[in-house]
């Protein structure tokens, strides 16, 4: 009775689990249906959001080496805005006129702004900026750095066509151009006026190509105490505008050079010419008469990852001495002057030289400029009289003070410090203060009769200028500081300046051809007495303005270059200018009425006037007032400093109000020469990976946030950075990323579904497991008879 009552329960609860059985079946059959639905929803969400998403691009959509920045839509790029520069440069004279023309091309389906990080000679003189939309020319105007950011800002929030151009550095800075529409280019044309460099007959112009990546040390940290104990951190920046002077960088092994530039040279000398030569570029020459040539690139264009360095000499016997130009601007004479001093035959070496050779072997220094560098500080320590002094400084983000102190000259020391020399490797960041400090501060007194020099060699990458030259100016003392520039794209400005402090001179090699050449030129002015107490003055005018002020020392060769501001339009009078060669004095007259006529003297004034300000800015309690004092002259003169800009604006709409902006820094060439892995570390991923090399190594020159392809700033479209600044570059092998395909929610959808038909499948093992039960059951019934 038990057996059949407990069989007729069993028939019972196997129909409601058949019952069960064909629901959970019904289930499973929906949610696949539910499933193919949500998938069918999720393509048309897809295919509705790449319509929405025409300026996104995923890596398989476009051809090999091109340009992605990740975007905010996942499994999505933007790709970058190019640029290709054309430079054209009037040499007459002692005066360089300079027209950089840069075309911006949006390759994209999409509204792009593009940030261009590019360099100019220091001593540049910026006033003119025109963008080219078609067939017109809008001028841009000189404003106030803020009010001219305001307009560019409101402009691009328009959609209008904008172009902002800023000075981060005398030699570094940023052009913004916003609302480059799908497929367009814009046309920005730049101006500047700078003098050609003399040095020992020679006559040289560069033309800088690429900012080298900078080394900007951490903020500092101050603790201010108070009586209670109580305190509070605050940082202090030793690199002014950090973000503006870093662009995302390629690693060449990876990618193809970029940013071509064209360059052609008017070269009007003034003088008959003698031999004309390129550095580092092959050119070609067309003579026009004795005292003009014209000179080009061969090919079409090169890429912008070195100096453009264009030396000339003049016939033998026929070099200048001197020369005189006027300008007559708005009731004013504006004089440029040049004179050579004659080197006194009986001028005698000092008797005894103590000399601090200090020298960079950070991971920005690999490659060509550490053979350079080893190169050039061996001849200089072989070249030491037995009664002269020494001491060698290394460093990277460490110190080395290998002598601990200065040590005669002996053969035994000038050979140990060669072998140390010659064992250097470059690797680590660019800590400049330290070794600075080192070399000025810690080297003991200076010995009776003797000239203290410091010969720095070094590419200058660094980001924190301002502490240098205070440093320089703080501690120099009796010294004179020389600087040696290494490599294809130097830092000019630092190097330059921190020369000019340290009343010493600046010389530059750019490959291990230059080395005994250069170096053979510097030993010249190490080795002579400079010429000191140098001033200018006029008379029968009255003249303040006289730039540089004050006058630095000259070495032998060295031409003494100033420009003076006078009230007057037709001044008459003399220009003196006085000096000591050694013992012996020194001077000169030139008549103001016989100078000749020049165009652009005022724009070299007033850039140069700006200079004097910059550089005694450690002076002034005021800064704001040192601003003012800044900004009028470069308003009044129409040029770009640290606190003007120039800015154009297309006053018509062109991005319609419903699309999106995207904006990116352009990415630069590593400099000619530079080991990728030193600079950025060892473990950094090259470009085209799926993940981002986004940080150096400690012991790399560049910091965390420049990494490999460095920090450009992403908005809107682009996507925020996996570290903390933003988001990386990526130099796009399609085969190499691994990414989802969808810019919609489809994969929360299908994830959904995929949970329902995991409950749906788990119920319906359930019941197959029942139903095996409940078989046995009666198949066990059976057997008994029932």
């Amino acid at each position: 009775m038990f057996l059949e009552d407990e069989f007729a329960i069993g028939r019972i609860r196997m129909r409601r689990i058949s019952i069960s059985f064909l629901v959970a079946i019904t289930a499973l059959v929906a949610c696949i249906a539910a499933m193919f639905g949500l998938a069918s929803a999720a393509r048309a969400e897809t295919a509705q959001a790449s319509s929405q998403l025409a300026a996104l691009v995923r890596p398989n959509d476009v051809n090999s080496g091109s340009l992605l920045f990740p975007s905010k839509e996942p499994g999505f790029f933007v790709e970058a805005p190019r640029v290709k520069s054309d430079v054209a440069v009037g040499v007459s004279g002692p005066i360089a006129r300079v027209k950089v023309t840069q075309r911006f091309r949006n390759p994209s389906q999409g509204w792009v702004e593009g940030t261009y990080v590019f360099p100019l000679p220091d001593n540049s003189a910026v006033d003119m900026l025109k963008m080219q939309i078609g067939k017109r020319f809008i001028e841009g105007q000189i404003k106030p750095r803020q009010q001219a950011r305001e307009i560019y800002e409101q402009a691009k929030a328009e959609g209008k066509r904008t172009a902002l151009l800023e000075q981060q550095r005398p030699n570094i800075f940023t052009n913004q151009v916003a609302n480059v529409g799908p497929g367009e280019e814009i046309v920005v044309q730049i101006e500047y006026q700078q003098t050609v460099r003399q040095s020992g007959g020679e006559f040289l112009l560069r033309f800088p190509m690429v900012v080298a990546p900078r080394y900007n040390p951490a903020p500092i940290v101050q603790t201010v105490e108070f009586n209670n104990g109580a305190g509070f951190a605050k940082p202090r920046d030793p690199v002014e505008n950090r973000e503006k002077i870093e662009a995302p960088v390629l690693n060449p092994s990876e990618n193809a050079r970029i940013n071509p530039v064209s360059l052609t040279v008017d070269l009007k000398a003034g003088f008959p010419l003698g031999d004309v030569r390129s550095s580092f570029h092959d050119i070609d020459i067309r003579q026009d008469g004795e005292q003009a040539r014209t000179i080009s690139l061969k090919g079409d264009a090169v890429p912008a990852d070195k100096d453009f360095e264009l030396t000339w000499k003049a016939v033998a016997g026929k070099t200048p001495s001197a020369g005189l130009f006027r300008e007559v601007i708005d009731g004013k004479t504006y004089l440029l002057a040049f004179v050579t001093p004659p080197t006194a035959p009986d001028a005698a070496a000092p008797p005894k030289r103590e000399v601090i050779f200090v020298i960079d072997n950070s991971g920005s220094m690999s490659g060509q400029s550490i053979e350079q560098a080893r190169q050039s500080l061996a001849l200089a320590i072989s070249r030491l009289n037995p009664d002269d002094r020494f001491n060698v400084i290394r460093f990277d983000d460490t110190m080395t003070d290998y002598f601990k102190g200065l040590v005669a000259a002996t053969p035994d020391n000038r050979e140990k410090a060669i072998a140390y020399v010659r064992g250097l490797t470059a690797d680590g960041g660019t800590e400049m203060l330290p070794a600075l400090e080192e070399a000025l501060r810690n080297q003991g007194p200076v010995a009776s009769g003797a000239l203290r020099q410091v010969v720095f060699l070094t590419d200058g990458a660094i980001g924190n200028e301002q502490q240098l030259f205070q440093e320089i100016t703080e501690n120099r003392g009796d010294a004179r500081v020389f600087t040696v520039g290494i490599g294809s794209a130097p830092n000019t400005y630092f190097m330059t300046k921190a020369a000019e402090i340290g009343r010493g001179t600046f010389t530059q090699i750019g490959s291990t051809d230059q080395v005994a050449s250069r170096m053979g030129e510097l030993f010249a002015k190490l080795q002579n007495p400079a010429m000191t107490d140098i001033a200018a003055n006029f008379e029968g005018i009255a003249a303040e303005d006289i730039t540089p002020n004050p006058m630095p020392d000259l070495y032998s060769g060295e031409p003494v270059v100033l420009t003076a501001e006078l009230p007057q339009d037709k001044p008459a009078g003399k220009l003196q200018i006085v000096g000591k060669t050694g013992d012996q004095p020194w001077r000169v007259e030139m008549a103001i009425a016989n100078a000749a006529d020049g165009s652009g003297i005022s724009k070299l004034w007033a850039r140069r006037k700006i200079d004097d300000f910059e550089a005694r800015a450690y002076e002034r309690h005021d800064p704001a007032a040192l601003d003012k004092d800044i900004e009028a002259v470069a308003l009044a003169h129409h040029l770009v400093s640290r606190v003007t800009s120039l800015v154009a604006v297309d006053v018509t709409p062109s991005r319609p109000e419903n699309e999106a902006l995207g904006s990116a820094k352009l990415p630069l060439n590593l400099p000619e020469g530079w080991d990728f892995a030193k600079v950025f570390g060892e473990n950094a991923v090259p470009p085209g990976g799926a993940e981002r090399h986004g940080a150096a190594t400690p012991g790399g020159s560049a910091k965390p946030e420049q990494a490999a392809a460095a920090t450009p700033e992403i908005a809107n479209m682009i996507a925020a950075a996996p570290t903390a600044k933003a988001a990386t570059l990526i130099a796009q092998k399609s085969a190499t990323v691994n990414l989802p395909q969808t810019a919609t929610r489809a994969d929360e959808q299908i994830m959904r579904g995929l949970t329902m038909l995991l409950l749906a499948l788990a119920a319906a093992s359930g019941l197959a497991v029942w139903r095996r039960r409940l078989k046995g059951l009666m198949t066990g019934a059976k057997r008994n008879g029932l």
